[in-house]
């Protein structure tokens, strides 16, 4: 492929401008699959500043009902434009969380939502599987942080593994959405209805 041609790619691939592909491929030395983990990187990064200085006023509720019928979801997924809202590519993120959330069941959007005492629920569970193990008391407190880690992918939407593609969660494809887009992209709350 000629450096052009490899430019085209990526951009198609990643949804990112000309020079921001070109400086990521002269980055990787024109390898494709390290060019798009640099622009993840830095997309991620952007994502963040995204993240924090703007605000979502606008969004769309969208519904799911799995196949058998019997399960239904409600998700509220918010962004900063109704232009945005109506985007295609933004719709079929709302149907991909919807999705995420019929076969997964998570009970909190994030970390910070689970409520403290149910935080301090888990560690006394946690505590009393290692009682008898006679450990340090700074390993036993790295093994409950790596405990809670894992309750909270169980747990919160956002840190869940992404069921199209387990090698990113749901925070870092709604980033990855959020960088190619431009917009801030947040899930608002979600509600799951199963017989």
């Amino acid at each position: 492929m000629s450096n052009t041609s490899i430019i085209l790619r990526l951009r198609e691939l990643s949804g990112a401008g000309m020079m921001d592909c070109k400086k990521a491929l002269d980055e990787a030395g024109d390898n494709l699959e390290k060019a798009i983990d640099i622009l993840r990187k830095k997309g991620t990064i952007k994502a963040a500043k995204k993240q924090s200085e703007r605000q979502t006023k606008e969004g769309i509720v969208h519904s799911y009902v799995h196949s058998n019928n019997k399960i239904g979801v409600l998700l509220e997924l918010l962004c900063e434009t109704d232009f945005v809202a109506r985007n295609e590519e933004f719709q079929n993120l709302a149907h991909d969380l919807a999705m995420q959330i019929a076969a997964t069941n998570p009970l909190y959007v994030k970390p910070e939502d689970v409520p403290s005492e149910v935080v301090e629920k888990e560690k006394s569970i946690y505590l009393e599987e290692l009682a008898g193990q006679e450990k340090p008391p700074a390993v036993v407190e790295k093994i409950i942080g790596g405990k809670l880690e894992k309750y909270f992918e169980d747990a919160c939407f956002l840190k869940q593994p992404f069921i199209k593609d387990e090698d990113i969660t749901i925070e870092e494809l709604i980033n990855q959405k959020i960088a190619k887009i431009g917009e801030k992209i947040e899930v608002g709350r979600f509600v799951r209805f199963a017989i």
